[in-house]
């Protein structure tokens, strides 16, 4: 029982930890990545739509991206998401694709981005440690109901926080990574 409570808060924090990257990818660097707009919401004939499904991505230059929408008719919707983004960026319309060109990030921009990064670093922290309370509590549940021992509920609890601090450590070398991408100049 006890293994099958680590093992669901092993996974529960995997995916924290996969969000956590998801949303990251998001968040400018120097470079251009088309993850910066991938998610975008585009009113897409009155349906949020992520624009990753409406148009191709590419990395022409390193400081540009090029977004080719399948259908022709969705350009002015995509161009005005990207406008009412806090993405920063003016879109280039020539009819037919998007170029969105990146200016390099001031020293004060790169600062507030590393903000930005440490508050989401700080909510996966929050994330994991609520599995990690929910995991603790079961087991607590498992042990007034006789299921297991103190003992059990012991070393449970002991095997939780190893896995718990995996999962921190984890969440810290994703921020250093990202923060080293964000102030390479």
């Amino acid at each position: 029982m006890i293994k099958d409570i680590l093992k669901d808060a092993e996974i529960r924090m995997q995916t924290a930890i996969q969000s956590l990257s998801d949303d990251l990818a998001g968040i400018r660097t120097g470079r251009a990545s088309p993850a910066l707009v991938e998610k975008l919401p585009i009113d897409y004939y009155g349906v949020p739509t992520h624009l990753l499904q409406l148009a191709t991505i590419s990395v022409p230059e390193p400081r540009s991206l090029l977004i080719r929408p399948f259908d022709q008719s969705s350009l002015k919707a995509i161009e005005r998401s990207i406008l009412a983004s806090d993405l920063g960026l003016t879109p280039n319309n020539d009819g037919r694709q998007i170029r969105l060109n990146l200016p390099p990030l001031t020293e004060e921009r790169r600062r507030e981005l590393v903000k930005v990064v440490h508050n989401r670093l700080e909510e996966a922290r929050v994330s994991i440690r609520n599995i990690r309370r929910d995991a603790k509590k079961d087991m607590e549940e498992f042990e007034k109901e006789k299921l297991i021992s103190e003992d059990d509920l012991e070393r449970g609890g002991e095997d939780l926080q190893k896995v718990t601090d995996r999962f921190v450590e984890e969440v810290e070398k994703v921020g250093k990574h990202k923060e080293q991408e964000i102030l390479e100049v």
